[in-house]
């Protein structure tokens, strides 16, 4: 793969790649698959990105995807700069035809066309308010800035989505099933999302982007459990078997990915936060010694049991670390396209 061809993301009628959503990916396993082949081979397209910069706009914290990112860039040759809008930067105004009469300091058609100068590639993470579902889930932070910076925009997490994360877990099963030889007794490998505890309300992003890419990828038995009232948008998750028995969607599973979310009806709420729902060893023997997912942060005890994350079950730390390698595979297509 010395040579790589520029073929596994979609070309929008702009001519410009973005990576938003599986939707921008036109060969999901071929993208799996340059991962893996940069895992084996880190530096092996070090000139791909020489006297190129990426730019990291922050709009929100991060540190898995902060750091996967910055050292991926530098691993093609580029050189990332990272910018946290949020206590460095000026207040942005997102809508369009604003009365610029209160915080907002720049809006973002003055400040995204000055990044599309800066930068070749714009990496964007924002997360949604949680109070407005029509606002968060119309994607306007990160539309606006593909609309106006005119260049390669990377999503590092969207109000809605986390394309890098799902790739990197689809990286990690399929890295998984392939070193541990995982027999399935399922023609497909049985994947389960599960809903997990939490402390507070939590976006739809890292659910909704998993399940995206578990159906649109289609190499799987794909089942998805949460309480009443925990339903994600139909819209991700057509093609997947729902339910609410825990129990019931465990039994004979392969891979087990826990995460919390809000409410998505009645937007950004808890409803339920019943501890019987965190997963425990006595529940994975329901399983076919599944393997143990998270995107991480994780609270110990709440979401999962310290038996479990520090048990043979768990991949979590396989599954960080294998974030370099998803925006890896990503950035080397953009390059390739701007070659």
């Amino acid at each position: 793969m010395s040579s790589i061809p520029a073929n596994l993301l979609q070309l929008p009628s702009s001519g410009i790649p973005q990576f938003i959503s599986v939707n921008d990916v036109r060969d999901i396993n071929g993208l799996v698959k340059r991962a893996l082949w940069y895992k084996s081979n880190p530096f092996a397209h070090q000139s791909l990105g020489k006297n190129k910069k990426i730019g990291l706009l922050f709009l929100n914290p991060s540190m898995r995807t902060r750091i996967s990112t910055q050292i991926a860039a530098q691993n093609l040759g580029m050189e990332p700069i990272v910018f946290n809008v949020g206590n460095e930067g000026w207040a942005l105004e997102f809508e369009e035809e604003a009365i610029m009469s209160g915080s907002k300091v720049e809006h973002v058609k003055d400040a995204a066309p000055i990044m599309g100068k800066y930068f070749d590639i714009l990496c964007i993470r924002t997360f949604p308010s949680l109070k407005n579902r029509e606002d968060d889930y119309s994607e306007l932070f990160i539309k606006q800035f593909i609309k106006y910076a005119g260049i390669p925009v990377i999503s590092l997490e969207s109000a809605t989505l986390h394309p890098l994360q799902s790739l990197t877990d689809l990286i990690t099963i399929t890295e998984t099933l392939q070193s541990n030889g995982t027999t399935t007794p399922h023609a497909k490998p049985k994947i389960v999302l599960t809903w997990a505890p939490h402390v507070k309300a939590l976006p739809q992003c890292v659910a909704n982007s998993f399940s995206q890419w578990i159906t649109n990828w289609g190499g799987a038995d794909f089942t998805i459990t949460h309480p009443e009232d925990y339903e994600l948008d139909e819209q991700f998750t057509r093609g997947a078997t729902i339910t609410t028995n825990q129990e019931e969607a465990l039994k004979d599973a392969d891979f087990v990915y826990v995460k919390n979310w809000s409410t998505y009806r009645d937007y950004g709420k808890i409803y339920c936060n019943d501890p019987e729902w965190m997963l425990t060893n006595e529940k994975l023997r329901l399983t076919n010694g599944a393997k143990v997912m998270h995107c991480l942060p994780v609270r110990r005890n709440v979401e999962l049991s310290d038996e479990i994350l520090d048990g043979a079950n768990s991949i979590i730390t396989r599954e960080a670390s294998n974030r370099v390698w998803a925006a890896q595979a990503v950035l080397s297509e953009i390059l390739q396209h701007q070659s």
